[in-house]
């Protein structure tokens, strides 16, 4: 197994951050606090606002959430995919074996449209570094797809990821409601002390996280830019017994959006799509079998 440990902090990239000027936001100013060091606001059941508070209130309370979904400068943030990212994961809610060397860590949640909806059948992909902080890169240890089921929900299975030089703790995540562009992001821990010093670190981007036995339990609700409401009403499963039986419709193309059912060529090979989807670079039909079933 290849692990690989890097000696210098991720870059950031073009297109990373929030983007665009759209006036102060609450996470603006949640970012000017930390920065300044002061406290993370918190609910008083001393966690972070989840999107969900936000989806269940009816009494014009105000939060200071992260994120919150009533408007549109509250979405997830975006952050740099960094290096150590591996297309065609495996399907799998469980990073983690019995004998796996860690503290096991428990990631939960929802995702939620920006009109507060919750999102089925949206595609999460997940890598992590090890509890020593290296990351595989020959094989997908430490690495997962999985699908939001048809509350909006999600369960993650891992352990707290290691520390490598330049980084505080983190998950990173892509996500994609159907046919909708990919959030890259970033997930964090509260009370790392290299949270002050990452220069990539994002309060806006931190789970709450508590004790649980011998582990850890983490909370973080997605907030995509996308209105609820309108997706499937569940997540994919496996192929359909019974294919289309008609010809492919074409030779796999980027920037195409292709819809559940659709068949194509790549390679000189067959594929159905599983999920309905933009098509981008990395995720050509071999790479991501959550997206693509081979046809033969």
């Amino acid at each position: 197994m290849t692990s690989h440990t890097p000696t210098t902090p991720d870059e950031p990239g073009p297109g990373t951050g929030s983007g665009g000027d759209r006036g102060i936001s609450r996470k603006t100013l949640l970012r000017a606090a930390v920065a300044a060091g002061a406290t993370v606001p918190l609910l008083a059941t001393g966690g972070i606002a989840l999107a969900r508070d936000a989806a269940r209130a009816n009494d014009g309370r105000t939060l200071t959430p992260t994120p919150y979904c009533d408007d549109g400068d509250d979405l997830t943030p975006d952050q740099m995919e960094g290096p150590y990212f591996k297309p065609n994961s495996p399907l799998r809610t469980s990073l983690v074996t019995p004998g796996t060397p860690g503290t096991p860590l428990t990631v939960s949640g929802y995702v939620f449209g920006r009109n507060c909806v919750p999102l089925s059948g949206v595609l999460l992909d997940f890598w992590q570094a090890d509890t020593n902080g290296t990351y595989d890169m020959a094989g997908y240890t430490f690495r997962g797809h999985q699908f939001s089921d048809s509350t909006g929900a999600f369960t993650l299975k891992t352990v707290v990821p290691g520390l490598y030089p330049g980084r505080t703790r983190h998950i990173h995540v892509k996500v994609q409601a159907p046919g909708k562009p990919v959030l890259t992001t970033q997930l964090y821990f509260p009370g790392e002390p290299r949270n002050s010093t990452d220069m990539i670190f994002d309060p806006a981007l931190l789970m709450n996280v508590r004790g649980a036995g011998n582990g850890k339990e983490g909370t973080f609700d997605f907030v995509l830019n996308v209105d609820g409401g309108t997706g499937p009403t569940h997540p994919p499963t496996d192929p359909p017994t019974d294919p289309p039986t008609d010809p492919p419709s074409g030779t796999w193309a980027t920037g195409h959006a292709y819809t559940a059912g659709d068949r194509v060529t790549y390679g000189g090979r067959s594929y159905r799509c599983l999920q309905a989807h933009t098509a981008m670079t990395g995720w050509e039909p071999p790479n991501v079998p959550a997206l693509w079933a081979p046809e033969s």
